[in-house]
């Protein structure tokens, strides 16, 4: 089979970052993700992902904030079997294959039509599975997600590539559109934008971030009836454990910094009814 050739740039180039975290984490032993799909994909796309710079750390850390993020879905599906899922900016996350959701959701993946182009190339088609070819600041294509039952909305590294008047404006409407649910995102304070700004892989791709959330209330305030539920550091004791030693220190030490430590963090909301 021919590899796929990729014609990315800026921002949409970012999500072969953290398709190629994922795989080599994958490929560990005492793996988190255990993403073969991840893995199987980068070996069928035809790029030289060594000019990202994705090493063991930054693998380690795309993996463990996934895994946090897939146990949100699960713990939510668990609990509403005939959910909807709305997974924005999917990239080429293999999340709908990690989770492998019950008969009774539908699960939608919302991107750019070229990402979407290349997903459906890599991954084979499943049950209820819903490929929506959008930006997902152009709100119309969520007059076709059923707004009758729960929904779990999954953002991961999404919120500093969108402007912030059009990222409110995202979420007000799906927690308007939608009559319950959560919504999972990862946000960077300013001082972790500045971090990721700098950072190999970002410039590698030129990729503009945007938008800095340092209290989660901002959201709170921009979408009302969110309600926040769990807030986590994106870099944890079990993405740290992974990590070559020297990164393993600074971490600890960064640990001990309050404007450090919530450069970056998982954020779990509710609405609707609870």
């Amino acid at each position: 089979m021919a590899a796929e050739k990729v014609r990315l740039s800026k921002e949409k180039e970012t999500l072969l970052i953290t398709l190629y975290g994922k795989a080599l984490e994958s490929r560990r032993p005492d793996s988190l993700l255990r993403d073969r799909f991840a893995d199987e994909a980068v070996g069928r796309i035809d790029y030289d992902f060594s000019r990202l710079g994705v090493d063991r750390n930054l693998a380690a850390g795309l993996a463990a904030r996934a895994r946090i993020m897939d146990d949100w879905v699960r713990d939510f599906l668990a609990r509403n079997a005939d959910a909807v899922v709305l997974h924005l900016g999917c990239g080429l996350d293999t999340r709908v294959q990690r989770i492998d959701p019950p008969a009774g959701v539908d699960w939608f993946d919302v991107d750019y039509p070229e990402v979407i182009g290349l997903r459906r190339k890599l991954y084979p088609a499943k049950p209820n599975h819903h490929l929506v070819p959008a930006s997902v600041v152009e709100l119309e294509w969520l007059d076709a997600i059923p707004k009758d039952r729960p929904a779990m909305v999954v953002a991961e590294g999404l919120t500093p590539y969108l402007r912030p008047e059009a990222g409110r404006r995202l979420f007000s409407a799906l927690v308007e559109h939608l009559p319950c649910g959560e919504i999972v995102c990862e946000v960077y304070s300013g001082l972790g934008l500045k971090f990721v700004r700098n950072s190999p892989a970002c410039k590698a791709t030129g990729a503009e971030l945007h938008w800095a959330i340092d209290d989660p209330r901002e959201l709170e305030q921009a979408a009302p009836g969110l309600r926040l539920i769990e807030d986590r550091s994106a870099y944890d004791t079990e993405a740290a454990a992974r990590m070559t030693l020297p990164a393993r220190i600074f971490i600890f030490f960064w640990g001990l910094i309050p404007a450090l430590r919530r450069i970056g963090r998982l954020l779990r909301f509710g609405f609707g009814p609870a």
